[in-house]
């Protein structure tokens, strides 16, 4: 029961863990280019053998960030209930997309053949594979390096007058209000749990009853979320920030040869991912 409170726990994205290693040490231009190309080879990967190789290798970015795989495992339990939904939504009602191949069951609409099982299976792969890899990103990846490295890769944007330190900016503080989310919910619910409300009771597949229960909880997250913002800005304007202001740099990040041969590996990996013809 205990660990139904724990949100925080099963909160990977927007956490950051600085464990010294060769990701974390890696130019974080490299890592945002890296982590783009990963995700769109990702998504036009569309077999199965493809798909395990890339989250074997979603593993191994664990392994080299000095992160506990069980930790990043953590952070697809809260996208079970998604992934269960859009699995049977695309089982029973994505036959005519994916007509190909042995039909199982055909009913009126819902008609379930072997590529629309595929379809279901590579589809929850692919959902999983991209939490793995969002989460390396932002575990080996500090708010300011997030921040200098999304402006420098969208500095030719300025040109057209677009806010690109602004946009940089609300991006890594919407990434890394996340986990505060989580924290300020897992308290509400422990308060609402100790006056007798019945949160965690039920299984973790009743969608509707878990959704009924986190109903109460949004307007006063809301308003949490309010004062948060509030105090952000209060302190930003303690701290003299001007929006669209000119401003220097403490630090200036470097490209070495390990960025290039790092980005390089990942640019071949997804060449290879997009054009291999594999057989499953």
């Amino acid at each position: 029961m205990a660990r139904e409170f724990e949100l925080t726990r099963n909160i990977t994205v927007g956490q950051y863990l600085p464990t010294g290693s060769f990701v974390h040490r890696l130019d974080p231009r490299i890592k945002l280019l890296a982590c783009g190309i990963l995700i769109l080879a990702i998504a036009f990967c569309n077999s199965y053998g493809g798909n395990l190789i890339v989250l074997a290798f979603s593993c191994l970015l664990f392994r080299l960030s000095r992160i506990p795989l069980r930790y990043g495992l953590s952070g697809v339990k809260p996208a079970i209930p998604f992934i269960v939904i859009l699995a049977v939504l695309q089982l029973l009602f994505y036959g005519d997309i994916a007509s190909g191949g042995r039909v199982y069951l055909e009913y009126g609409l819902i008609v379930i053949t072997s590529d629309s099982l595929r379809l279901v299976i590579v589809s929850a792969l692919r959902f999983i594979e991209i939490i793995f890899v969002s989460s390396v990103l932002t575990l080996s990846t500090s708010t300011t390096q997030l921040t200098h490295g999304m402006e420098s890769l969208l500095k030719p944007l300025g040109y057209l007058k677009f806010p690109v330190h602004e946009f940089s900016l609300i991006m890594t503080i919407a990434l890394r209000f996340v986990p505060t989310f989580a924290m300020e919910m897992e308290k509400m619910i422990k308060a609402q749990a100790s006056r007798g409300a019945e949160f965690g009771t039920g299984s973790w597949w009743q969608i509707f009853r878990r959704t009924k229960e986190m109903l109460p909880i949004i307007v006063p997250l809301f308003r949490v979320a309010m004062e948060r913002a509030e105090d952000l800005i209060l302190a930003m304007e303690a701290r003299c920030y001007t929006p669209g202001g000119t401003r220097s740099r403490f630090r200036t990040y470097q490209t070495t040869f390990r960025d290039g041969l790092t980005l390089l590996f990942i640019l071949c990996f997804s060449l290879l991912l997009w054009m291999y013809p594999f057989p499953y």
